[in-house]
């Protein structure tokens, strides 16, 4: 990598290549360093072995360690529970089987979280931050087992954007659910733009500057119609019952302060 572009305007010069530089972009990829946060030596004896994390933990495990340790392009040390941690992950990714149910589209319950997930990771995959690509899919699983099930749409999108990181497990799920030919020769799931904007928020409602509730809005409601949908939250009518209101604050999105005494 340090000589490839010195090499390449040699040929250049020579007329063997037709173009002067050999990429578009370069990208470095960051020193994994060892537990203790030094750079990985036998004479220090941090060095790890990936064949005998491979050996204990799966390949998969492994390369979606090391793409999920940190940003690419910086050096990260290495980390046993991180690593156990990302086998917890490939366990449940396998173990989404067990509350698959049909469905041929999304269900209302995962829609919008399918949708976010595959535009961020499909973005994050192009800019290289596999890191943040890999959080988002962990997040959405855990959406997963929150609703109780995942349909066969689901899991098909699913495995297809995490392929790219844990390629063995998400082929083996491909061909036990009986999904057509091979996941790595499937087109690449598509998201509805439409569908990664949140219709609602919650935000947080405050008497004199302390919570006491919090209550789901449409995102264009009116600042009018929020506050007074927040007087009348139970806690917040409670901490302003006969007393004067002072001053109403609303922050678009995060929150209603009532001043009351």
């Amino acid at each position: 990598m340090i000589y490839s572009r010195f090499w390449h305007r040699f040929l250049y010069d020579i007329g063997a290549v037709p173009f002067k530089e050999p990429y578009l972009k370069r990208t470095a990829q960051g020193l994994i360093l060892g537990p203790d946060g030094v750079k990985m030596s036998k004479s220090r004896g941090n060095v790890i072995d990936p064949n005998e994390v491979v050996d204990v933990y799966g390949a998969d495990v492994l390369r979606t360690y090391v793409l999920f340790m940190g940003d690419y392009e910086q050096a990260a040390p290495w980390s046993e529970s991180s690593v156990k941690g990302c086998k917890r992950f490939i366990d449940r990714l396998w173990k989404l089987q067990e509350i698959l149910v049909d469905g041929e589209d999304y269900s209302d319950a995962l829609s919008s979280a399918m949708h976010k997930t595959i535009k961020k990771v499909s973005e994050d995959i192009e800019q290289m931050k596999f890191n943040t690509a890999i959080a988002a899919v962990m997040t959405l699983l855990n959406k997963i087992y929150d609703n109780g099930s995942i349909n066969r749409a689901e899991l098909k999108d699913l495995i297809l954007i995490v392929n790219p990181f844990a390629p063995h497990i998400t082929e083996e799920i491909w061909q036990q659910v009986g999904f057509d030919g091979m996941l790595n020769e499937a087109e690449w799931p598509s998201f509805d733009e439409a569908k990664t904007v949140d219709n609602t928020v919650e935000i947080v409602l405050q008497h004199m500057g302390k919570v006491r509730s919090r209550i789901t809005i449409p995102v264009d409601m009116p600042q009018d119609e929020v506050i007074a949908l927040a007087k009348q939250d139970e806690k917040i009518a409670a901490a302003i019952e006969g007393k004067t209101i002072k001053k109403e604050i609303y922050v678009p999105g995060k929150l209603v302060n009532i001043v009351a005494v």
